[in-house]
C-alpha cells in the first residue's frame, strides 16, 4: 500500500456530531470509538468521547478526528482539490451549512476555482478545482 496523509481533527467535545456532519458531506463509511470502548477514559465523564474515528470517502479520501479528554479545540485547515468542478462544488455546499465563508467560491486570480470557509465547528476548508491546462 502506498503512503497517505490523513488528516486529523482534535474536537473539545463534538468529534462524534463533527464528523458525522463530514462523512455526510463526504460520504464514505464513518467508524467511531468512544473513550470507554478503548479503555481509555480517565473518569466517567470521559465515557462518550470520541477517542477516534475515520471515514474513507470517494478516492480513497481518509479524515480522522476525536475529542480532546481535556475539552480543548484545535484549530485546523483541511484543503481538498482535484479537477471535477461538480463534485467539489457539492463539498463545498454542504460544508457551507453554518460556515463563515472567507472568500467565495469562484475564479480565483491563478485561474482555479477556490473557496475557503470556516465551518461551524471552527475548522478551516479549502476547496480548489484545478483548471485544465489550455
Amino acid at each position: 500500500m502506498a503512503s497517505k496523509l490523513n488528516p486529523y481533527l482534535t474536537f473539545g467535545g463534538n468529534a462524534r456530531e463533527a464528523m458525522e456532519f463530514y462523512n455526510a458531506a463526504f460520504g464514505g463509511e464513518l467508524t467511531l470509538q468512544t473513550y470507554k470502548e478503548m479503555n481509555m477514559a480517565q473518569s466517567p465523564d470521559q465515557d462518550n468521547l470520541v477517542g477516534h474515528s475515520q471515514f474513507v470517502a470517494t478516492d480513497n479520501m481518509t479524515l480522522m478526528g476525536s475529542d480532546d479528554p481535556e475539552g480543548e479545540s484545535y484549530s485546523a485547515s483541511v484543503a481538498v482539490s482535484g479537477e471535477n468542478l461538480d463534485e467539489l462544488r457539492g463539498y463545498w455546499d454542504k460544508l457551507s451549512d453554518g460556515a463563515t465563508v472567507l472568500a467565495p467560491f469562484e475564479t480565483a486570480p491563478w485561474g482555479d476555482t477556490f473557496g475557503m470557509l470556516m465551518d461551524k465547528f471552527g475548522i478551516r476548508w479549502m476547496i480548489n478545482v484545478v483548471t485544465a491546462a489550455q
